[in-house]
């Protein structure tokens, strides 16, 4: 069920599964702001429906920030989804080889600079994902 949708995210959220599912933004200058926003938005939502699990999907994301700008996003949002009861963050990778760099960059920094309160790992396909989230072994 669709929880909400803006021109930036759609929070699409399974009960039964306990999944919300959100493509992450394309990032440009422009909408920084309203990316902040609607990450305020969706640690709101996250927290009032008690999520544990999310799948953030990067697959079709675009990059044309900064990679200092990028880096704000990413902590931002990490900042935000702590402030949740998240148990698994469930990111599936964009097929660009300079957006994966980039993401690598900033997991390194959210490492280096927050005490992650849940699990966040990447995949390349959504599917095993999915699996992850659920406790299926995917190894």
């Amino acid at each position: 069920m669709i929880l909400f949708q803006n021109t930036i995210i759609k929070l699409d959220y399974n009960p039964a599964t306990d999944i919300l599912e959100v493509e992450y933004p394309n990032l440009h200058v422009f909408l920084l702001p309203e990316i902040k926003h609607s990450i305020t938005i969706m640690a709101e939502y996250i927290r009032n429906y008690d999520v544990k699990r999310l799948i953030l999907d990067s697959s079709k994301t675009t990059v044309s920030v900064s990679a200092e700008e990028s880096r704000d996003v990413a902590l931002f949002l990490a900042e935000g989804l702590m402030k949740t009861r998240l148990q698994k963050v469930a990111r599936v990778q964009s097929v660009s080889s300079s957006v994966e760099s980039t993401a690598r960059e900033n997991i390194k920094q959210i490492n280096q600079n927050l005490q992650l309160t849940f699990q966040l790992r990447n995949f390349t396909h959504k599917a095993d994902a999915v699996k992850w989230l659920q406790g299926i072994n995917t190894e």
